[in-house]
């Protein structure tokens, strides 16, 4: 194999291995915002927003690509839906919670096939 191969492949495999951990983290956080009693730290998705957004490039041109930019939409999207849903905290308690807790289950469904085809080896839809 060339030198050009080895690092293509190297390259891959590094993308994947820190694909999973930021899948891994954002699990952390969305699990813990759809199962009561257990709160994860925001920070965790913060680590791996700034993560995926830093290392996006680095994925250019692979199928890797869709797996950056699926995480960073998927964090933009749900942060902006609970920023607009506050209002509902604020006048009513209970569809609050209930528009939270979809979202927060939109976004465990977003980290669930992502890193489901992660593992298959497979790009996201745009």
């Amino acid at each position: 194999m060339t030198n050009d191969v080895v690092a293509a492949a190297e390259r891959e495999a590094s993308l994947k291995t820190l694909g999973h951990v930021s899948y891994l983290l954002h699990a952390i956080v969305a699990v813990s915002a759809v199962v009561p009693g257990i709160q994860a730290s925001i920070v965790l998705l913060l680590i791996a927003f700034v993560i995926d957004l830093v290392k996006r490039g680095d994925a250019l041109g692979s199928w890797q690509e869709s797996h950056f930019r699926w995480r960073i939409r998927s964090v933009i999207f749900a942060g902006l839906a609970y920023l607009l849903t506050i209002p509902l905290w604020l006048l009513f308690v209970f569809p609050g919670w209930i528009a939270w807790m979809l979202i927060s289950i939109w976004f465990l469904y977003r980290i669930v096939r992502g890193w489901s085809a992660l593992n298959s080896n497979q790009a996201l839809p745009a």
